[in-house]
Formats: C-alpha cells, sequence, structure tokens
C-alpha cells in the first residue's frame, strides 16, 4: 500500500525547538507515521501526554558499514550463542521493548497505541523486526 505524504503535512523540520519539538497532535495513522519518518520527524509521548513530534539536530544515525565491533564483542559473537531472525515476532519485541525495565524510570515511550500504530504498519510491509 502506498501512501501520500502530503496528505499528512508536517511543518518545516528547521522550526523544531531547540530541543527537538516540532508539532503536537495528530494521529499514529500509517499514512502520518510514513510522512512524519520520510521527513525525519518521530513520534515520542507518554500516556498521560498530546502526540509529540520531534525532529532533533543533530540525530543519531548508525551506518552499519562504519560500525566497529570490538575483539571482546568479535569473541561473544564468535562463539554463536545468538540466533538472529527477521520480522519473526515483531508484536513480542515491541512489547517486550516496552515492559523492559529501565533504571531511573518509570516505564517506556512505547505505549499501547504505539504498540497498535507499529504492529499495523508492520502488517502493511512498512516496519521490521529483528529478533535475537
Amino acid at each position: 500500500m502506498q501512501f501520500d505524504i502530503e496528505l499528512y503535512p508536517f511543518p518545516p523540520i528547521e522550526t523544531a525547538s531547540e530541543e527537538g519539538i516540532l508539532a503536537v497532535g495528530g494521529d499514529l495513522s500509517p499514512g502520518r507515521l510514513i510522512s512524519a519518518y520520510s521527513r525525519g520527524i518521530f513520534p515520542w509521548f507518554s500516556d498521560d501526554e498530546p502526540i509529540l513530534w520531534w525532529s532533533p539536530d543533530p540525530r543519531f544515525v548508525l551506518f552499519p558499514e562504519s560500525l566497529k565491533i570490538s575483539k571482546s564483542m568479535k569473541t561473544v559473537l564468535n562463539k554463536e550463542h545468538f540466533s538472529v531472525t527477521f520480522d519473526q515476532n515483531f508484536r513480542e519485541v515491541i512489547e517486550s521493548c516496552s515492559s523492559a525495565p529501565r533504571k531511573d524510570q518509570d516505564g517506556t515511550w512505547i505505549t499501547n497505541d504505539m504498540i497498535k500504530a507499529y504492529c499495523e504498519l508492520h502488517d502493511l510491509g512498512y516496519a521490521h523486526s529483528v529478533e535475537v
């Protein structure tokens, strides 16, 4: 399924606050999420807040071809104690991430509405998981 991202406008990312907040409100529909991510924007909020749309500058981007794996990590990986699969259990991955304990935090930003929205993106072929 294709989405016309122009149907889901956002302000220019250059107008984001110093912290990176760009917009408030809207919904987590597949079209809006795809429109946001295609522009470098993502939702991040808590259950008791409206949807906050973020585009911080700078953004962290990990380039796999530039990743340096330490010698000790290579040793761990070479023992083949882990198996890696893709898109085998998206819902379990996102639910596990939402309930993982975090030091000095009451929870995560992955709300039930976010789980539902990202599972829908996965069902449409836009969101993927890596299971280890």
